[in-house]
């Protein structure tokens, strides 16, 4: 790192004294202090790493000693606090996956699937959780996960990866926008506006919330957060009484949509144009086929509960704060996905038409609102309705956040346009969020209506249909690899400030499991349940449209190897060292293990868990 200006208050990133001393700090206008907080922060400027400076190579060989040095030391703000870690972790992923898709995942492959499908994803996702925590806190580095490909895998999958995840969020603003759109739609007075001036104060509010740097982001989710898990916790007690029979229409329901055929004929569906006694039931739906469809959906439902991860290098102490946010996955997961899920099984049968709605964003397709419509209690599918609309605007957020810290770390590493490294003064990644707040404009296209324009949007949201996937396996495969190389070097287990609770066998569980999920979606991608009513062109279109993110990362990585070429990287070889925020970790380990030995007994269980 440079050194920075005598006259530079890192605190507030602004110079305080003139040439002569003089504090001009209460003389400078507020205008003057804002305009300056764009400019480039000195501070940020990386020195060369040794090796580029004494032994220049081919330029087209990667110096991913470079890169992880860039990464290390890229000047984004640390204001993240241990309650936005908890809040991002615990409710940064609950969104439409949970309260609108999982009707349609319902609807495929009937309760029994979809139960098992999300409980299956959900030990995928917790042992890649376990793994980038352990990551993370030992190297709270820029675009975690991207860097950690690179450091650990090889540079040229470190950019497909990067490239992979930036585009997925760059892609889901706009989308995310339209949905919101599209949610109001649910009460008449707001569906007769037109959907431009929706879409407008919808990105106005996302970008300038991003605009206040990651403590804005920060805020907000915690805010958002708070909501989806309050209403997800009152849906479950909720779901219990009308289960048992205690709503306005009364009567026992039980397991009985889990039976054949089961549905009473005087089932709430039938008032939507089913006719009574029609909608089917049952604990599967077009067999094994319909389970692998749901684990598809079920991984998307996930995508953003990575974002921690990203979210260390900007958290003011990651060695303290990010275990215990790693921790909360675990509950979000059981209670949150599981329980929910489980209940809203209970009480919808997977035959009910409404669950396939116009579209994924469709809120009247949410098998949430559904049971709630089923109990005939009035006003609270509109409190339901509040809260999708809030999830959506929550991963609108998070998608300029992500997208904008990627972009900056592909910058950094030299895989991505210089200007993407730009960061001001506030230690906000400008150009990176200027850039995915330009690319939300394409909100407007779908508001006009044009057909044309929503199906190029559904290609566009097919780049980030499996990018999810291909995160979550690198970051296990990377964790794997991080092991080897760290056994190898020397180095102990109890050098680690946090360990991954279900250790390398959790990453080979969570590497194994995304590997089939890729299998499983290329299944029904190219042979769809009912496949045999399709045209070919039909079928071509299905599978791309759901298949189209695996062979843009092949583009990536491929040429990008070739040019390079890149090493795979070698155990031996790997940088166990740049981006460890602490130079004494051994010493503070020990000192919180013996802090730790002296608490009660019943909170060294609960810390175990929390």
């Amino acid at each position: 790192m440079s050194a920075a200006p005598s006259n530079y208050d890192p605190e507030k990133n602004l110079n305080l004294e003139d040439s002569d001393g003089n504090n001009n700090e209460p003389k400078r206008a507020w205008t003057t202090r804002f305009v300056d907080s764009f400019k480039r922060d000195p501070n940020a400027h990386v020195l060369k790493s040794t090796q580029e400076t004494t032994n220049p190579r081919n330029p087209r060989d990667f110096d991913h000693l470079a890169a992880a040095e860039r990464t290390a030391n890229s000047g984004l703000a640390t204001k993240l606090k241990g309650r936005h870690l908890q809040m991002i972790a615990i409710g940064g992923s609950i969104g439409t996956g949970l309260f609108v898709t999982s009707g349609a995942a319902l609807s495929t492959g009937g309760p029994a699937s979809l139960v098992i499908a999300f409980i299956i994803i959900g030990i995928l996702m917790f042992c890649t959780v376990q793994a980038l925590g352990e990551l993370a806190v030992l190297f709270p580095v820029s675009g975690s996960f991207s860097a950690y490909s690179t450091r650990f895998l090889d540079p040229a999958w470190g950019f497909a990866m990067g490239w992979n995840y930036a585009i997925q969020w760059l892609v889901v603003l706009p989308l995310e926008i339209v949905a919101a759109s599209i949610t109001l739609s649910f009460w008449p007075g707001a569906n007769d506006t037109n959907k431009a001036a929706w879409v407008t104060i919808f990105l106005v509010v996302i970008v300038a919330i991003n605009f206040f740097g990651v403590r804005g982001y920060g805020e907000a989710e915690f805010v958002f957060a708070i909501i989806k898990v309050t209403a997800v916790i009152g849906f479950i007690i909720l779901g219990i009484i009308l289960n048992c029979g205690g709503g306005p229409n009364g009567g026992y329901i039980g397991g009985r949509y889990w039976k054949t055929n089961n549905v009473p004929p005087d089932y709430a569906g039938y008032l939507m144009g089913q006719a009574p006694g029609s909608i089917r039931s049952g604990a599967f739906n077009s067999g094994f086929k319909g389970l692998c469809s749901v684990f598809v959906t079920a991984a998307f439902s996930f995508a953003g509960t990575e974002l921690v991860g990203l979210a260390a290098a900007e958290s003011a102490n990651p060695r303290r704060t990010l275990p215990t946010a790693i921790k909360q996955v675990f509950w979000r997961i059981c209670l949150f996905y599981i329980v929910a899920l489980t209940i809203v099984s209970l009480l919808v049968p997977y035959g009910d038409d409404r669950l396939l709605g116009d579209s994924s964003e469709d809120a009247k397709a949410s098998p949430f609102v559904i049971a709630i419509n089923n109990a005939g209690i009035s006003g609270l599918p509109s409190v339901m309705n509040v809260v999708i609309l809030i999830a959506v605007l929550s991963v609108g957020n998070s998608s300029v956040y992500g997208s904008s810290r990627t972009l900056t770390a592909l910058a950094e590493q030299g895989q991505a346009p210089r200007i993407f490294a730009y960061i001001d003064r506030k230690g906000r990644p400008l150009v990176s969020i200027i850039a995915a707040s330009l690319l939300g404009l394409l909100c407007y296209v779908v508001a006009g209506g044009q057909g044309d324009a929503n199906t190029a949007l559904n290609w566009l949201y097919s780049l980030s249909g499996l990018s999810s996937i291909f995160t979550w396996g690198s970051i296990c495969l990377a964790h794997i690899r991080f092991r080897s190389a760290w056994k190898k070097q020397g180095h102990t287990l109890d050098e680690l400030a946090f360990r991954s609770q279900v250790g390398v066998i959790g990453s080979w569980v969570g590497f194994i499991l995304n590997c089939l999920v890729l299998v499983a979606q290329f299944w029904t991608a190219a042979w769809p349940i009912g496949y045999g009513t399709y045209t070919a062109s039909g079928i071509a279109q299905n599978f791309f449209l759901a298949y189209l993110a695996a062979p843009v990362v092949i583009l990536f990585y491929i040429p990008y190897k070739i040019y390079y070429r890149t090493p795979f990287m070698r155990t031996k070889n790997m940088d166990l060292q740049t981006g460890r925020r602490e130079i004494d970790t051994p010493a503070l380990i020990e000192a919180e293990r013996e802090e730790k030995m002296r608490l009660p007994k019943w909170k060294r269980i609960y810390k175990i868990f929390c």
